[in-house]
């Protein structure tokens, strides 16, 4: 799921200063969707005591490889094929997992599979960050989003902002409780669930 690196640079310092305390007793992390690559380099240099698992479709691995100077950052790992709709993940087991604007690109099958992969993954007591724009009770939270909203239906009608309520409910059924909602910069939310123990 490539996202841009300008989205990445404005959004990395309120994303870290959440997961700062979020992952604080997590020992790795997959990140779904890497994209760029760039977050998986800034959040594993500030967040010494994890193991990141970049990871994404075959054909943006290269992109994610290119961030990469070999021996920078022993704790980021080499990125991962994950299709999210394939099971078996690749990644079995993992205290943790981090997803930032994915769920609006993926169709909504894709974001079933997306939860059940979550639920299946993740450790007990393990947690699940996802990052992006949400409508609440199928209203958007701005103006802005709306608009947005309508641009990416336009490149794909299976696209599109979720629903809170309906994500929430995947992860429920998939073993993931709510744990907390934050309001982020530009209209955007960070998600946290957490795996029952």
């Amino acid at each position: 799921m490539l996202g841009t690196s300008g989205a990445c640079e404005r959004n990395k310092d309120p994303i870290l200063k959440i997961l700062k305390d979020v992952f604080g007793n997590s020992r790795d992390v997959l990140e779904i969707g890497s994209g760029s690559g760039k977050h998986a380099l800034y959040f594993s240099r500030n967040l010494p005591h994890l193991t990141w698992q970049p990871s994404d479709l075959e054909e943006n691995l290269p992109t994610i490889r290119a961030q990469q100077v070999p021996g920078t950052l022993e704790n980021v790992c080499p990125p991962i094929v994950l299709d999210v709709c394939r099971h078996p993940w690749p990644i079995t087991s993992t205290s943790a997992i981090f997803s930032a604007n994915t769920l609006h690109i993926m169709p909504w099958e894709s974001v079933t599979y997306f939860f059940r992969g979550a639920g299946e993954a993740l450790q007990a007591g393990g947690v699940l960050c996802v990052y992006g724009p949400f409508r609440y009770q199928y209203a958007f939270t701005s103006e802005s989003n709306k608009r947005f909203d309508q641009h990416l239906r336009q490149q794909n009608p299976l696209s599109g902002i979720r629903n809170f309520e309906a994500v929430n409910q995947l992860a429920n059924d998939n073993g993931l409780s709510f744990f907390k909602d934050y309001a982020m910069p530009a209209n955007n939310q960070l998600l946290v669930w957490k795996r029952h123990a």
